[in-house]
């Protein structure tokens, strides 16, 4: 897993939950980086588990909405270091329809070696995208939160729903729909 989804992590964390949770969560997960992360360097998925499991325990949330709350906060992270991404879309629809053939395309050029999940399209209109996320991570949430926010940005609003396809979450299906 590429380093800036782990500096951006625990930034949410601290701005969240202070500087201490950030410290402990490290301290009580056994980490081979032992907690230092470079955005550009590649770090073992599991260290990301280690640390939501840990921050669960610490903060007392359930780890799916904690992985939904770092979705949101994840969205603004990656918008300010990739501008040019968002910049291209004027809608969130068009935004999200492009995941897959544009957006992952810029950033596997960044980081070759990023393991994304992947999003086929199911049906799109001008208000409305149905899709299936696809990842062995299971991190629907996290992607949930980044769709949420995708709206946020464009200042519009959405209903998102989503179906479990394989119950581990590794393929869920995404009906959003547009309001106003």
């Amino acid at each position: 897993m590429k380093g800036v989804v782990f500096t951006e992590f625990l930034e949410m964390v601290e701005s969240k939950f202070g500087l201490e949770v950030v410290d402990t969560i490290i301290e009580n997960s056994n980490l081979a980086s032992e907690g230092i992360y470079t955005s550009v360097g590649t770090y073992d998925f599991n260290e990301m588990i280690s640390l939501i499991t840990n921050l669960s325990d610490e903060v007392k949330a359930p780890m799916g909405d904690l992985i939904y709350t770092f979705g949101l906060y994840l969205f603004n992270g990656l918008g300010t270091s990739h501008p040019e991404v968002i910049e291209n879309y004027t809608n969130p629809i068009n935004l999200l329809y492009a995941i897959e053939d544009h957006i992952h395309v810029h950033v596997k050029k960044l980081y070759p070696d990023a393991e994304l999940p992947t999003f086929k399209i199911l049906d799109k209109t001008e208000t409305s995208l149905s899709m299936i996320y696809s990842s062995s991570r299971g991190l629907y949430r996290l992607a949930h939160g980044l769709i949420e926010k995708t709206f946020e940005h464009f200042n519009g609003e959405a209903t998102i729903s989503y179906e479990l396809l394989k119950e581990d979450g590794t393929e869920v299906k995404f009906d959003i729909v547009q309001h106003g």
